[in-house]
């Protein structure tokens, strides 16, 4: 699913559970307090990621957390990584073709009582409030939506972006009998300024998609 999400130079592996994946030391370090689920998430998106950069050509890579929650990949090459029961996700490429890029999963389940306050803002809580019912969880694929949009902001800008720095906008969307999938915007509202070399940075375009109760969205800047 999500590779047909994404440009091409890209690369994408998933997986719907667990795999039993070797970590480097300087990996298994960093999650060595963590709780086995934890462990094992962890380890499994190394793995998706590790197989991903072997299509590039990028053999044995250590896949160490960075600053910002993001991961230090290699040398010219963008990457990000998503987990959420049930899906394991990790998409990479090289940085010549594609600037930045975001991913992220979400059970396609209401959000939580009061939490859409706290990852919102007025305007799109508006907008929520306005739709008619149609089985679609639009409050967790706004939640979905800005996680990307942080995962791609973080790396080119070497700053947070909290929920209420960007408002997303739904544009359009398809459906079958059994999954949906559209587009979104991220308009970001705080100083858009980077450190790649790059423009500043206004908006991103993203895809989303609902199937076998997940969804999953994707940012790719090129």
């Amino acid at each position: 699913m999500l590779q047909s999400m994404l440009p091409r130079g890209l690369v994408a592996r998933e997986a719907h559970g667990d795999v039993d994946a070797q970590l480097h030391p300087r990996e298994a370090a960093q999650i060595a307090r963590a709780v086995p689920k934890r462990q094992a998430e962890y380890a499994t998106v190394r793995h998706l990621a590790r197989e991903a950069l072997g299509e590039l050509g990028i053999d044995d890579a250590v896949l160490v957390k960075g600053e910002g929650g993001g991961v230090d990949w290699p040398r010219n090459v963008v990457g990000a990584l998503t987990h959420c029961d049930g899906y394991r996700g990790a998409v990479v490429g090289y940085r010549m073709g594609v600037r930045t890029v975001g991913i992220d999963a979400e059970p396609h389940l209401p959000l939580p009582d009061k939490v859409l306050p706290t990852v919102s803002v007025e305007s799109e809580r508006e907008v929520l409030a306005a739709r008619d019912a149609d089985g679609l969880h639009w409050d967790r694929l706004l939640f979905c939506a800005k996680e990307a949009t942080y995962k791609a902001w973080n790396p080119i800008t070497g700053r947070w972006l909290g929920f209420e720095d960007a408002e997303i906008t739904f544009g359009l969307e398809s459906r079958t009998d059994d999954s949906a999938e559209g587009t979104f915007r991220s308009r970001i509202l705080i100083d858009g300024r980077t450190t790649d070399g790059g423009p500043p940075v206004a908006s991103f375009d993203g895809r989303w998609r609902i199937t076998d109760g997940l969804i999953v969205t994707s940012i790719a800047e090129v």
